[in-house]
């Protein structure tokens, strides 16, 4: 009779992911609190900040792409952007499905302060931390998305 091996279950907390998903979820959670005081989504933020990066205008489906949303919920997204007065929209002439979007005077004004936000937020969660530490924590972390192909932007 064989005689059967159980394997051993590792530690949940011996695992890197572990500690980096409760990092990560209670920076993410705190930050979107804090943008929601503005009346901001963490997605909204993210779109305004790829926009500024872009010099301002920029094509849905460029975001889509950027974030893995659909364009269906980037299009929602400019909507409501629309709706709060932060972007503008232009359709092409030739081809109602072209769409060009484009940061407003109040957006410019605004992302700033909401830059701030994520910058007192980080500082709130990594002060524990050296400027060494934060560098080297920074550098592993962009190895192993690159190394993971992982190009998304995180929106929640």
């Amino acid at each position: 009779m064989k005689k059967t091996q159980t394997k051993e279950v590792s530690d949940l907390k011996k695992h890197i992911g572990f500690w980096m998903r409760i990092v990560s979820n209670n920076v993410s959670h705190s930050f979107a609190k804090k943008l929601e005081t503005q009346g901001f989504t963490v997605a909204e933020w993210v779109v305004l900040r790829e926009m500024h990066e872009c010099k301002n205008t920029i094509v849905p489906s460029y975001i889509a792409d950027l974030t893995g949303l659909t364009r269906g919920a980037i299009s929602k997204l400019v909507d409501r952007l629309l709706e709060k007065g932060f972007v503008t929209r232009k359709e092409s002439s030739n081809d109602r499905r072209y769409q060009e979007i484009e940061l407003t005077k109040e957006a410019k004004h605004l992302l700033p302060k909401l830059a701030s936000i994520a910058d007192e937020n980080d500082e709130q969660f990594f002060s524990v931390l050296s400027l060494s530490e934060r560098k080297t924590l920074t550098e592993l972390l962009r190895k192993t998305a690159e190394f993971n192909q992982l190009t998304k932007l995180p929106i929640e």
